[in-house]
């Protein structure tokens, strides 16, 4: 057995000084899982930019609207002139730009109506349909104040008020309507909404341990082509000694880039404690037994390392779909049935269960039984398969 561990040990160093191994096994995965967080992470709030063109240059009501719609949160304003927004609208630079026409207050002082032009490409796209959806909210807002105002004077006409009364006690009550409005909505969070790092690492995590299986398949593959494992029989290693090596060797390639993103995890997002980041590493290292061993029946069985390196991918892919890695699968459905097969599926369950819904080990025995089993058939499987030579033993 020490022989065993002395190959293991070799074939770990070659591939930590493996330049284009570690690209891929290591620094591929922490790049995907960072962009997976930018896109997915964090608490999503909206924020747009609404391009304006105002053509009622010096307008009081216009003025006053640019100015409720700088003071929203959710939006930056970008003022434009006619000729610049027509441009940008026409190269499809900008999908939504609103226009303010000659005369807006002046309508609206003189009673008639005036409106906003939202001019777009198509459907304006979805931050632009929001965008237009917070502008028409304030620009309501801003006409309700004025039907408002327009009222009280008319109700007060030849009582002899002046506009300033008549001013300061409708702004008086508008303030008072928006500090303590007249009918409240409230928000009631019920439980709290999915982390994205609890949801996307088990899969990021078993789906690159799978990806393992390629490089331990192919290596094999040629290493016997080229004569190196019937080479290293001229030593003292035995056939048994030389497979448990290998199988060894795989193993800890596999568990490797498992014990990077679940570090990576733990010190960045700190969603582990010390005990549950234990516990996620006898899962990781169980996973990666079970995947180690369908790696040398592949690595068995292929012919090439072309060969070897597309049943693997396909194994890799399969898995992954069928083990529901970045989607929900509906219990019942004929997808989860099949799903069952996966391996993947345990795995992701495993994780999910220790990271997701903070369990424990002693809540994931079935899955790590099945894949311990797993490691045993493929260990038999593939040490019945395991050849030292082309179409040899």
């Amino acid at each position: 057995m020490t022989r065993s561990f002395v190959v293991a040990l070799f074939e770990v160093r070659g591939y930590l000084k493996d330049k284009a191994d570690l690209a891929f096994s290591l620094l591929l995965p922490i790049a995907i899982f960072a962009l997976m967080y930018g896109a997915f992470g964090g608490h999503l709030q909206f924020h747009g930019t609404v391009h304006v063109v105002n053509e009622d240059q010096g307008g009081v009501y216009s003025s006053l609207l640019l100015e409720r719609l700088a003071d929203t949160k959710s939006l930056d304003v970008e003022w434009l002139s006619l000729k610049e927004a027509d441009s940008k609208l026409e190269r499809s630079d900008l999908l939504m730009v609103i226009y303010i026409p000659p005369g807006f207050s002046d309508k609206l002082v003189s009673g008639e109506r005036a409106q906003l032009v939202f001019k777009q490409r198509g459907n304006g796209g979805q931050e632009g349909q929001i965008v237009a959806s917070i502008v028409s909210g304030v620009a309501g807002e801003l006409a309700q104040e004025f039907q408002l105002r327009s009222q009280v004077r008319s109700a007060v006409t030849g009582a002899g008020v002046s506009e300033s009364r008549i001013e300061m006690a409708v702004q008086k009550y508008l303030d008072s309507e928006r500090q303590h409005p007249t009918v409240r909505v409230t928000e009631d969070t019920v439980g709290t909404s999915p982390d994205p790092v609890r949801l996307f690492l088990p899969g990021i995590i078993t789906m690159f341990v799978l990806f393992a299986v390629t490089l331990s398949a192919r290596v094999m593959v040629e290493e016997r082509r080229k004569g190196t494992l019937e080479r290293l029989l001229t030593t003292r290693l035995s056939v048994g000694q030389l497979f448990m090596g290998k199988f060894l060797a795989n193993v800890s390639r596999a568990f490797i880039q498992a014990l990077v993103l679940l570090a990576l995890s733990y010190a960045v997002f700190q969603i582990f404690t010390p005990l549950s980041f234990m516990e996620a590493l006898v899962i990781a290292l169980v996973l990666s037994a079970a995947v180690s061993a369908l790696g040398l029946v592949i690595g068995s069985v292929a012919r090439s390392e072309d060969q070897a390196t597309w049943i693997a991918v396909f194994f890799t892919m399969v898995m992954v779909m069928l083990g529901g890695t970045f989607f929900e699968v509906s219990e019942g459905s004929v997808l989860h049935t099949i799903g069952r097969m996966s391996l993947n599926t345990y795995a992701n369950d495993a994780f999910k269960t220790l990271i997701a819904q903070e369990g424990s080990l002693s809540d994931v025995g079935l899955e790590l039984a099945v894949l311990a089993g797993v490691t045993v058939v493929g260990l038999v499987i593939s040490r019945f398969l395991f050849r030292i030579v082309p179409k040899g033993k």
